[in-house]
């Protein structure tokens, strides 16, 4: 079930429509400046970024919205640059929302902009976030903390835009997972062009709020990951020891991109802070499940073979069939995981028999696809489930041939009476996984 809020517009005063999304309905109004040049419909694809959203929308009103120039918001994304209109744009959103005093959430390079807004508006701010940012992101000699311009010249994101790269810096943990890199390629080729980007960021970055951090009068917090590499901790240092009262908090982690890593970590701090308590996150609880995973065999070889644009139009058929089993056979899709699908099942006969139906239907797209199933005692949570069962079901994905379906050992004793045949393919050790594991391939 899709659980994106409709997207609603407000008027600039100069006209332009501002697009925007409302998430939750708790006691608290925020703002949330994500500083992507990234339309905010497509964030939704990202289990990230819903995991994010239903656990914010726990304790608040929620509002994000298109910066002009961007996804659904009109106007041109140059523009969203000049501070009096990035201003006028939230205060147009704010009052089309009801939102009289909100907290306002800067994350990256929308710090900056998110304290403006509480520095011109202190009547209806009622409070700060400030993650993973800075108060000026260029080095001079009393800012050791910045970049050097020659280092920003180098770190410009014209030649790697659309293309998902440079993953290392931004969003390191999701850095090898292809999945998210094409989606995160999709979000910048829908979002801004390459020039458009280029000449923006560099604008972003040469602003310099320094002069102006002892003005802000709200209760500020600060959070920063300690060991990103696009803005380095001491600027989060920075920010709290010259904004009076802030409260700062240094969390692990790397990551840029604010809805990857340990989100929880960064909620939980925001969460208390302004209400003073911390909820669990929601669906953490532990069940016997049964995992399925589906790997597309050899897709490096056939996206070269075929050409970006007939293996992006391939994978998207195959996406779509694996959904629509996955749907049939009432499984739960959990995420995609690179070139396949990693999903879970109450009933195990089900999920033999939707992996049987993906490797046939499969071949009929001219793909060949391996499937590894399990079954354990697993944590399920909103956008993931972890445990060692998850890891045995990779790694008899992993063992399985071009067409063919493995299971384990604990699989095999549920087929008892299904009519589902299986054949014995011995004993193998799994890596990272204690013991040896008898496994068994579905015939037919």
């Amino acid at each position: 079930m899709d659980e994106r809020p409709v997207m609603r517009y407000a008027k600039a005063p100069d006209g332009v429509s501002i697009a925007y999304q409302v998430i939750g309905n708790g006691p608290i109004d925020l703002l949330v400046l994500s500083g992507l040049a990234v339309p905010v419909d497509l964030l939704w694809d990202d289990p990230g970024f819903a995991h994010f959203a239903k656990r914010v929308g726990r304790f608040s009103r929620t509002v994000l919205c298109d910066t002009r120039g961007i996804g659904a918001s009109g106007g041109e994304y140059l523009d969203s640059i000049v501070e009096e209109i990035v201003d006028s744009d939230l205060t147009a959103v704010l009052d089309a929302v009801g939102g009289e005093r909100v907290v306002v959430v800067g994350s990256g390079i929308a710090g900056p902009t998110a304290m403006r807004h509480a520095i011109e508006h202190p009547e209806r701010v009622t409070a700060l976030v400030l993650i993973n940012s800075y108060a000026h992101y260029v080095q001079e000699d009393d800012y050791p903390v910045g970049v050097s311009l020659d280092a920003l010249d180098r770190a410009s994101p014209r030649d790697a835009w659309g293309t998902g790269q440079k993953l290392e810096f931004f969003a390191p943990s999701r850095a090898d997972d292809e999945g998210f890199r094409s989606f995160w390629a999709r979000c910048q080729r829908l979002g801004a062009a390459p020039e458009q980007i280029a000449g923006s960021l560099r604008a972003s970055f040469m602003l310099d709020m320094r002069a102006l951090l002892p003005t802000l009068t709200v209760p500020t917090l600060v959070l920063h990951r300690q060991d990103i590499r696009y803005v380095r901790v001491e600027a989060g240092r920075y920010l709290a020891d010259h904004i009076p009262g802030a409260k700062y908090v240094e969390l692990s982690g790397e990551d840029q991109y604010l809805f990857a890593g340990d989100t929880d970590a960064i909620l939980d701090e925001v969460e208390e802070f302004l209400t003073g308590g911390r909820q669990a996150p929601e669906g953490d609880v532990v069940t016997t499940t049964t995992i399925l995973f589906t790997d597309i065999v050899s897709s490096t070889e056939q996206s070269a073979r075929l050409g970006h644009r007939k293996w992006t139009a391939l994978t998207d058929q195959h996406d779509a069939m694996v959904r629509t089993t996955l749907q049939r056979h009432r499984g739960r899709e959990v995420k995609t995981t690179g070139d396949g699908f990693l999903a879970t099942f109450d009933a195990t006969s089900r999920a033999v028999r939707a992996a049987t139906e993906i490797v046939m239907a499969a071949k009929g797209l001219g793909l060949d696809v391996r499937a590894g199933v399990h079954t354990g005692e697993v944590e399920v949570r909103p956008d993931d489930v972890v445990g060692l069962p998850v890891s045995i079901a990779k790694r008899v994905c992993d063992l399985a041939g071009a067409g063919e379906v493995f299971v384990s050992e604990a699989v095999k004793s549920h087929l008892v009476g299904s009519g589902i045949p299986v054949s014995d393919r011995g004993t193998h050790v799994l890596k990272g996984v204690p013991d040896e594991w008898r496994l068994f391939a579905v015939e037919g």
